[in-house]
């Protein structure tokens, strides 16, 4: 069992209370891309622990509700024995409700209906699909201009909203909870919540789910997470590279909203091949493109491959400056442990 054993800023001790941020009134916001890097596994028993913080903030004029602020928050992960797992930096717009609504950028489109030919065909791309799995992908076997198999994803609806709750994206701070876990959940960011139809408070994030409240700030209909579709690109990969693979990096765009009823048909190909440091890696292009023909979320990515020449895949190295605060950290971390039960 993996365990989420804490998630603190960077200024922060990682089990001192949690520093509060501020909240801003009449600010929605949407992840707009990501980049991870993938450094160690995570095996049955491991401890998750985090830290990180806002790494750049930028003000950009805005089609969607004129002005703009885009905020890098960049996360390190670590287990229990601060060994770094992964590093991810997310892009977050922050953009006025009141203003996108009066802008009404996307107000134009329609809802997706479907015939039983459509999703024929979708179900058509669903049955060719099939993980890699065991049978290892040589790097000798691969080719620049190699396409991925495709992959289908939708079309969307609230159950695939619940279904990613449930699998694991209820992490943040900001999560849905209902009767007392809501009601503590209000006093402590009462911001977060905002009025229905019917005079109840309710989270901001029922945008995913609840059409009334997307079109409050400017969308036609309730839409997807971005991290969502970043999940989507990672399993199109992992897919085609196999358990002997290593996913080394991906880079994400989110560049338009995935809507209630819209599909994704998800395609990439191979376009370098290379040996990086001792490593047997590829690089793949991908893009998941909707029934509108619109590429909403393009990447990148390097994939290293098992090699008959050169033998398994060599993980890669994290930036030697974030190991040492990873160990400075987790050796802080244990030491208030220990001053704890003492007191105790």
């Amino acid at each position: 069992m993996i365990g989420i054993a804490m998630n603190r800023p960077l200024y922060g001790d990682p089990i001192d209370p949690p520093v509060k941020r501020p909240s801003f009134r009449g600010i929605h916001v949407f992840v707009s891309g990501s980049v991870w890097e993938w450094f160690r596994p995570l095996h049955e028993g491991d401890e998750l622990y985090s830290f990180g913080g806002t790494e750049s903030v930028v003000e950009k004029k805005s089609e969607f509700a004129n002005r703009s602020i885009l905020i890098t928050y960049a996360s390190v992960k670590m287990n229990q024995r601060a060994e770094i797992v992964a590093i991810s930096r997310t892009l977050a717009i922050h953009t006025e409700r009141k203003t996108a609504r009066e802008k009404g950028k996307y107000s134009k489109i329609e809802p997706a209906t479907y015939t039983d030919d459509d999703i024929a065909r979708l179900d058509a791309i669903y049955a060719e699909e099939k993980p890699r799995g065991a049978e290892p992908r040589w790097w000798e076997d691969v080719r620049v201009g190699d396409a991925v198999q495709p992959m289908a994803k939708g079309p969307l609806t609230t159950t695939d909203i619940i279904v990613f709750h449930a699998g694991g994206y209820g992490f943040t701070p900001y999560t849905p909870c209902a009767n007392r876990l809501a009601y503590a959940n209000r006093q402590r960011i009462a911001p977060f919540y905002v009025k229905n139809e019917h005079g109840i408070p309710d989270v901001a994030q029922r945008v995913h789910w609840d059409s009334a409240w997307a079109q409050a700030i400017g969308n036609p209909m309730a839409y997807d997470y971005g991290v969502m579709r970043d999940c989507w690109l990672s399993h199109f990969l992992t897919d085609w590279m196999g358990d002997d693979g290593w996913l080394v990096r991906q880079h994400s765009e989110i560049r338009k909203f995935n809507y209630f009823g819209d599909h994704h048909v998800i395609t990439g190909e191979v376009v370098d091949k290379r040996i990086d440091d001792g490593r047997t890696v590829v690089d793949i292009e991908m893009r998941g493109t909707n029934q509108r023909g619109d590429v909403t979320c393009p990447g990148t990515a390097t994939v290293a491959l098992p090699s008959r020449e050169h033998g398994p895949v060599i993980l890669p190295d994290p930036p030697a400056d974030l190991r040492r605060q990873a160990a400075e950290r987790m050796e802080r971390h244990g030491q208030l442990v220990r001053e704890r039960r003492a007191r105790s």
